[in-house]
């Protein structure tokens, strides 16, 4: 299950895409859009802006910006920085140690189909797709 700050992650980098014209935008705005609460976006901000796919400024004119154009940001990009990992199972992790039972799993197979089946359906989805509406 996707959870509630990888779905906000989601909704605050379309909302910064469709205001991009406006240089840095505040995070008291992207809150008030999205009505997220003000400490809670913070916590989101931060994660996507330590993943470097917003830059943030501090002080007066500050706020939050796309570091690229929204055709470059995929929905997985988003999700996996801010949820980690989109693997079903353990084995099918990133870095994860052989499992000794690989060669005789008859389940192996339906995980890798499925984590396939996410990683393209995610992948193949940028934030200016969302914004047109084609999915």
């Amino acid at each position: 299950m996707i959870s509630t700050k990888a779905r906000y992650a989601l909704r605050v980098m379309v909302d910064l895409a469709q205001h991009r014209e406006e240089d840095y935008i505040p995070l008291k705005e992207i809150a008030k859009r999205q009505e997220i609460s003000e400490k809670y976006l913070e916590i989101i901000l931060k994660i996507l802006v330590k993943g470097n796919i917003l830059k943030g400024l501090r002080g007066k004119g500050g706020g939050y910006r796309l570091t690229r154009s929204p055709g470059e940001y995929t929905v997985g990009e988003i999700i996996e920085l801010t949820e980690g990992p989109l693997a079903p199972v353990a084995c099918l992790m990133p870095n994860a140690e052989a499992c000794p039972r690989s060669e005789g799993c008859i389940t192996l197979p339906l995980w890798k189909k499925y984590d396939t089946l996410v990683h393209d359906f995610f992948y193949g989805i940028t934030l200016e797709d969302l914004m047109e509406g084609r999915l």
